[in-house]
């Protein structure tokens, strides 16, 4: 009775192994009468490969019927009928593949089969007759078989990314074979191959002590599957690596497909992150084929959980600071900080001697591609807490269409996890940066370089003040320093860095009083403390800004403002209700009425600190302070003040007011600006008139009559019957009356207050007034104009009034520290002033000065000098 089975493998032209389709058993089976050559490996008999190929290919994985005849020295023998019905032993010796048995028909059990002998006698002679296969008269069917394989690094690189057609010899697991690589048509090489990008479980194997060693679950399995489909089977392979142990590592593609996605998808088998390198984009339809198996629970991956879809996974973010090149912290929409680990990389070693050196540049690289930037936020998964160590939430952020963690690697700044077995937090591009870390490591990129950077230490400006004095005047002269804020300590207060100098400093916003942070568990912040520090955080964390240094304070910090993006951050704290301006250090500082606006503003709208705020609650606030001074002068403290500024006289009233610029970051931008003033004026299409007449109040460009030069001006009076105008130069101090066609609009933004206060500040002679007389006023004018002449003079403000006045005391620069070389006290001592009634409490603060100043005026009026030439001419109310 026949038997149906399947053609497992051919071992030569006489020789099958069968199938059961019902049971699975396997019979080798030889054919009777005939004999093949065979296939040997200390050398392989003449056309023994070309006899076993002819079956091989046509008839291996087809079913067949057989019948076993005889079994004789441990062989079994037998008819196999092919599909088309006829015989295999019929087609073989008629195709010369094998020969005739001399001995076919002699033996006595043979007797019955005597016509089929005479019959395969006779294809044999009509085989030879045509030289078909062993009877060739023009191929002598030498191939020449290697089985062993001297150098596969040599090897690999010959024959890397070529298609070279195979055939699978054996099928030792699910993942790996013994293959005939069919170099040339007459020479093979027979190798060991591992399946590139899969690992199968074990399957049961027999040792050479002929002991069995079970499989694992699902071993036999996806062996099973792969050998129905490959074993005998002619592919290609394409070499792709070797294992640290000289195993070449490559892919196995049949006309059907890859099997390695279809182990993937069934079950049979894992992705080997070893071997994305390898692979390269492969790696990904790998890795979509396992997680189809994992959705779906198939075979290795039964016990799979598929993680719930988490709606809270992707969401958009700013990210706030950079902690280091693989842990970042973003801000949600909602405003909350969430703290990132970027999945499957980690930075630089700091424990690794060659890493190490990269660990400031990796993190530099990464703040300035990413800080204040939008980006797309992915949670892979979380990592538990363990050892001490805190959750990590794990996550992919994309930059536009830029996978940060992948910007890194690339660089050189990172390098890529092997994760263990069973990891889900790892990145959906993990091949994408292996792939890009073994090119990192080509280019010696980054860490890889063999160049160690070179890291000079940081220098702390702010850690004495002596230090802090070397920095300061190198400062003051630059204009918007680029710097790095590298912590941000309060609302006003940061540690910045300067990369071009190689310093860090401490920096405080000038011009505002901002509210107290807790600097510990035991303080208690001021109210909106915490909001100003919040606010300042998210602003200027880490970000590149610019930084204009005025001065220091006693203990090194570095004054000044500060921008973000060209915007001046003090201004956005005040107009946010978070801080309030502080007048003199505004004033000095150049940003007075800007400040001013935005403190108006954010009273207007009642934020921040003025939550509670109404215009008659500060009247009434203000008249209660001004009464309670009028009320009792003696109860008012006047400190006495230590506050030398450098100035110019701008310019000098008839009656002793001053207007004063301070010389300083607002001296050399007022140069600028009217440098570029002029300049915009000059060029005809700018010389357009102002359109009706001027408002009072109104910033605009008047032509100044004596030099015929455009300043910033302030309209105080208009005529309209005249159509003139009375303007107020409000960066000198000094006014005129002009007509209205020397006027121009002040609309560019360039020239505006607002980019650049008014530099006239107002002031007056401390402790002296001029005389009423109209000639010895005009005589200690013009003696305050010679003196002065436009040269930089010392100004110590002893006061400032209520308004906002200063009163001061000027000085030659090399004279402060003596009071009788003062101007004020020269112009008393000439009769050109003299002292007027002061308050109590400004004479008790400045009784020295003031004592000086009188002696001054007595010996004045003893000599007649001045004022004094014809008797005292103080008005009566003095």
């Amino acid at each position: 009775m026949a038997i149906v089975a399947i053609v497992k493998s051919v071992l030569s032209g006489d020789t099958i192994v069968l199938k059961s389709t019902k049971s699975g058993a396997e019979k080798t089976l030889t054919l009777p009468y005939v004999s093949a050559p065979r296939m040997r490996r200390e050398g392989e008999e003449p056309h023994a490969f070309a006899s076993r190929d002819f079956i091989r290919k046509r008839y291996v994985g087809k079913e067949v019927q057989f019948t076993i005849t005889n079994s004789a020295t441990g062989r079994e023998y037998g008819f196999i009928t092919l599909p088309d019905g006829r015989s295999l032993l019929e087609l073989v010796v008629a195709e010369g593949v094998v020969k005739v048995r001399d001995d076919a028909g002699r033996r006595d059990d043979q007797a019955e089969h005597e016509h089929l002998i005479e019959k395969l006698r006779i294809y044999e002679d009509q085989a030879r007759s045509a030289g078909k296969g062993l009877w060739s008269r023009t191929e002598d069917g030498q191939i020449e078989t290697k089985y062993e394989l001297e150098s596969p690094s040599q090897f690999l690189e010959e024959y890397k990314g070529k298609a070279v057609p195979a055939i699978v010899e054996r099928v030792i697991s699910g993942d790996r074979f013994a293959v005939r690589m069919i170099l040339e048509p007459k020479f093979h090489q027979q190798l060991l191959l591992l399946l590139a990008g899969v690992r199968t479980p074990q399957s049961t194997r027999v040792d050479t002590n002929q002991l069995v060693h079970p499989g694992e679950e699902f071993g036999d399995e996806a062996k099973d599957y792969v050998e129905s489909r490959l074993l005998q089977r002619t592919v290609h392979i394409g070499l792709l690596g070797t294992t640290p142990q000289g195993l070449l590592i490559g892919s196995i593609v049949h006309p059907a497909g890859n099997i390695a996605e279809l182990l993937l998808s069934r079950g049979y088998a894992r992705c080997v992150d070893f071997h994305s390198s390898f692979l390269g984009p492969a790696m990904g339809g790998l890795r979509d084929a396992e997680k189809h198996a994992k959705d779906n629970q198939l075979r290795i991956f039964k016990a799979h959980q598929v993680k719930p879809k988490d709606s809270n996974s992707d969401f958009d973010a700013v990210v706030s600071r950079v902690m280091s090149a693989d842990t970042i912290f973003v801000r949600n929409k909602a405003g909350v900080e969430r703290k990132l680990n970027l999945s499957s990389i980690r930075q630089p070693k700091p424990s690794d001697p060659a890493q190490a050196p990269f660990l400031a540049d990796s993190k530099e690289f990464l703040r300035k591609k990413v800080i204040g930037k939008h980006v797309h936020v992915h949670i892979d998964g979380k990592r538990p807490a363990q050892d001490g160590y805190e959750e990590k939430e794990m996550a992919t952020v994309t930059l536009g269409d830029k996978n940060i963690a992948l910007l890194l690697v690339e660089a050189g700044y990172a390098f890529v996890i092997r994760h263990r077995q069973g990891d889900e937090d790892r990145s959906p591009i993990w091949d994408s940066l292996a792939a890009a870390e073994e090119v990192a490591k080509k280019e010696q990129k980054g860490m890889y370089s063999p160049k160690t950077p070179q890291t000079a230490k940081m220098v702390e400006a702010s850690e004495t003040l002596q230090k802090a004095k070397t920095y300061l005047s190198f400062l003051q002269r630059q204009k918007r320093v680029p710097a790095i804020v590298d912590f941000v300590t309060s609302g006003s207060r940061f540690k910045v860095i300067i990369p071009k100098e190689n310093a860090r400093l401490t920096f405080i916003l000038s011009g505002i009083k901002c509210p107290r942070t807790a600097r510990n568990p035991s303080e208690q912040s001021e109210p909106f403390g915490p909001e100003a520090l919040e606010y300042t955080s998210r602003k200027c964390m880490q970000r590149n800004v610019e930084i204009d240094v005025e001065d220091i304070d006693r203990v090194g910090g570095f004054i000044g403002t500060m921008y973000v993006n060209r915007e001046n951050v003090t201004r956005g704290l005040v107009e946010e209700g978070l801080a309030s301006v502080h007048v003199y250090s505004a004033e000095k500082s150049g940003h007075a009425t800007e400040l001013l606006g935005a403190e108006n503003r954010a009273k207007s709208a009642r934020k921040g600190m003025w939550h509670d705020w109404s215009p008659e609650k500060e009247a009434a606030e203000q008249a209660a302070d001004y009464t309670s001074v009028s009320a009792d002068s003696k109860a008012e403290t006047i400190e006495r003040r230590t506050d030398y500024r450098d100035v110019v006289i701008s310019h000098c009233e008839a009656n002793g007011s001053l207007r004063l610029q301070m010389v300083g970051p607002g001296t050399a931008a007022l140069e600028d600006l009217m440098s570029a003033f002029r300049q915009f004026h000059v060029q005809p299409a700018n010389n357009k008139p102002i359109e009706g007449p001027p408002k009072v109040g109104e910033y605009v460009a008047a032509r100044f009559t004596e030099d015929d030069t455009f300043y910033r001006a302030r309209i105080r009076h208009v005529d309209r019957l005249a159509k003139e105008a009375e303007v107020f130069y409000i960066d000198f101090g000094n006014s005129e009356k002009i007509p209205w066609s020397r006027i121009r609009p002040l609309t560019q933004p360039q020239f505006s207050t607002e980019r650049l206060k008014p530099q006239a500040t107002d002031a007056t002679w401390s402790f002296i007034k001029f005389p009423t007389e109209q000639m010895w006023a005009d005589e200690a004018h013009d003696m305050v104009i010679s003196i002065s002449g436009g040269r930089p003079l010392v100004a110590h403000v002893d006061h400032i009034r209520p308004d906002g006045q200063l009163m001061v005391s000027l000085y030659e620069p090399e004279s402060t520290d003596n009071n009788k070389a003062g101007l004020n006290h020269e112009l008393v001592a000439e009769g050109l002033a003299y002292i007027p009634k002061l308050d109590p409490a400004l004479r008790k603060a400045y009784a020295d000065k003031i004592e000086v100043l009188e002696r001054a005026q007595q010996e004045a009026k003893s000599q007649r000098l001045g004022m004094w030439k014809y008797g005292d001419s103080t008005p009566d109310d003095e």
